[in-house]
C-alpha cells in the first residue's frame, strides 16, 4: 500500500458500503430511539438469511425484540407506581394444597385477556384461602406485561378518597388513581364497613371503571351480604353489583386457611388427625 493511502481504500467496495450502511442504520435507530433495534438488528438479520425468513418475518422479529426490550425497561418504574405490598406469583401458589382454588379458571385468568376485554375479576372465599396472593399475582403479572396496574385495599382506598375530598382534590384523585392504570386492584372489601359517604365514594370508583378498565376485587363476604359493608344500603349494593358482574370472572375459593401451610409444613400446628388423644 502507497505510503498515506486510506486504510478504507484496501476493502473491497462492498465491505465499504456495507459499513456506511451500518452507520446509517445506527444513527436512525439513535435518532428514533430504537435501542435494541440498534444491538439486535444485524443477528436478526444473520438469522433471518440463515433460516430463509421472508421481510416480514424479520421484520416482526425485530419488532418483537424492541417490544420485550421496552417492557424490561419499564417493568421497574411500574412495579414501583403499583403500590404492591410484595411480589407474589401465580407459580408460587400452592394448588395442591388449596385444593378448593379453581386451577384452571385461574391459569386462564393470568394469560390477562380479560384486561384486554376490560373485565372484572372477583376473587371470592374465606379467610385465608390465597385471595390476595392470587390479586397480587394478577397485578404482577399484568406490570410484567408493560400494563399499568395500581394495588390498594379498600380500607386505604377509602381513607384516601376522602382525604382528597376533604381536600378539594378529588377529580385529580379520580384522574391519577381510579381511570388511569389499565388494572385497578381493590383488596380486602367487607374487612372494614362503610358509612353512607364512604360507600358512595367507593361506588363512584367502580362507576367510573365501568367498561373503561378491568377491576380485580377479593372478598370474603358472599354477594348476598355485600350490603352489610355499604352501610346497609340495598339499593346502591344492588346497583353496585350490577355494575361490577356484567363483564365479570367470579372465582370461588374453599378449603383450608393457606396461611396455616408453613405453620403445617414447620410442625408449629399439628394437623388435628395426628393431634394426641385426650
Amino acid at each position: 500500500m502507497p505510503l498515506g493511502a486510506d486504510a478504507t481504500s484496501a476493502q473491497p467496495a462492498d465491505e465499504v458500503l456495507r459499513s456506511l450502511q451500518h452507520r446509517r442504520i445506527e444513527a436512525l435507530c439513535q435518532q428514533f430511539q430504537l435501542h435494541s433495534f440498534s444491538t439486535e438488528w444485524a443477528a436478526l438479520a444473520q438469522q433471518a438469511v440463515e433460516r430463509e425468513f421472508s421481510h416480514a418475518d424479520f421484520l416482526e422479529q425485530l419488532l418483537l425484540s424492541e417490544d420485550r426490550a421496552r417492557q424490561e425497561q419499564q417493568s421497574p418504574t411500574l412495579l414501583h407506581l403499583s403500590g404492591l405490598p410484595a411480589v407474589k406469583t401465580v407459580e408460587q401458589y400452592d394448588f395442591t394444597f388449596a385444593s378448593g382454588a379453581p386451577q384452571s379458571q385461574i391459569l386462564e385468568l393470568a394469560e390477562l385477556t380479560f384486561i384486554e376485554h376490560k373485565e372484572n375479576v372477583l376473587l371470592l372465599g374465606p379467610s385465608g384461602v390465597g385471595k390476595t396472593h392470587l390479586a397480587s399475582a394478577l397485578a404482577h403479572r399484568a406490570i410484567m406485561a408493560g400494563i399499568s396496574t395500581k394495588f390498594i385495599s379498600a380500607s386505604d382506598l377509602i381513607l384516601q378518597l376522602v382525604d382528597a375530598q376533604l381536600q378539594g382534590r378529588l377529580p385529580q384523585y379520580y384522574s391519577r388513581v381510579v381511570e388511569q392504570p389499565k388494572l385497578l386492584v381493590i383488596d380486602e372489601i367487607g374487612y372494614l364497613p362503610f358509612g353512607r359517604e364512604e360507600a358512595n365514594l367507593f361506588f363512584s370508583v367502580i362507576a367510573k371503571r365501568y367498561e373503561q378498565g378491568s377491576v380485580v376485587l377479593t372478598s370474603s363476604l358472599p354477594f348476598s351480604q355485600w350490603s352489610t359493608t355499604f352501610a346497609d344500603d340495598s339499593k346502591l349494593t344492588t346497583v353496585l353489583l350490577d355494575r361490577l358482574l356484567h363483564h365479570a370472572h367470579t372465582v370461588q375459593i374453599s378449603g383450608q386457611s393457606y396461611r396455616l401451610k408453613d405453620q403445617l409444613e414447620s410442625g408449629e400446628v399439628v394437623p388435628r388427625a395426628a393431634a394426641s388423644p385426650r
